[in-house]
């Protein structure tokens, strides 16, 4: 049995980006989205989001539809830009919206931008977890909130990839597990306050019936979702 070559973001999401639609398209993303949105608020009118390793768009999506003000989307990958750019077209919004490939280790965006950060299912890809938080407070303005996924720790114990097909042929992008133990820490250091962490679970009814997966991912915790804020 051949081994998944496992790839760095920017080659992993190279090849990814035409099959990665803008919304959560497999139960673990779904299981995330949920979470993710339960702590985004319901109105956002005047506010101001950035969406950092923003992929194909699907958060600056949610922001729009509450009613930001002004979405900018950062992400490494120019491919996944590219479908993002096609997704914000069709969602037509009057919003002032912007583009920008970028770092999450040094994102393009003034100091204190952003009423709200959000980094969907990013940070994995980075080894230095206090790093790319720093980078996110600097983004976001004093008192602001930020909200962080990641794939949750115990599927790296388990063994589990974030693969996905292309052209017959299974990849995985390369991904570091970061316990809760390490966001605490680098929180503490950055002055970053934890106010809510959420741990979804999938919902077997999100899963299709001729799946084929591990069946302990219903009995574990799929993402680790983090609501956090910015010191006044």
């Amino acid at each position: 049995m051949s081994q998944t070559p496992i790839l760095t973001p920017a080659k992993a999401y190279a090849l990814w980006a035409p099959h990665y639609p803008a919304q959560a398209h497999n139960p673990v993303m779904r299981a995330e989205e949920r979470a993710m949105l339960a702590l985004m608020p319901a109105g956002m009118h005047g506010q101001t989001v950035l969406d950092a390793g923003c992929g194909s768009g699907r958060y600056m999506l949610h922001a729009l539809s509450r009613g930001a003000a002004r979405v900018k989307g950062v992400d490494l990958s120019v491919q996944m830009l590219q479908y993002a750019a096609m997704a914000l077209r069709e969602h037509r919004s009057q919003a002032e919206v912007s583009l920008v490939q970028g770092s999450l280790e040094a994102l393009p965006t003034p100091d204190a931008w952003a009423d709200l950060t959000v980094c969907g299912l990013v940070i994995g890809h980075l080894d230095d977890l206090q790093q790319a938080l720093a980078e996110l407070s600097r983004v976001t303005r004093p008192g602001g909130t930020l909200l962080c996924s990641d794939v949750h720790p115990i599927g790296h114990a388990l063994g589990w990839l974030r693969d996905f097909k292309c052209d017959g042929q299974r990849y995985a992008v390369r991904h570091k597990a970061h316990r809760y133990s390490h966001w605490h820490a680098a929180c503490a250091n950055l002055g970053l306050e934890i106010e809510r962490v959420l741990e979804p679970m999938l919902d077997p009814d999100d899963i299709p019936a001729e799946a084929h997966f591990d069946p302990r991912a219903l009995d574990v915790p799929v993402a680790l979702v983090f609501q956090l804020r910015r010191a006044p």
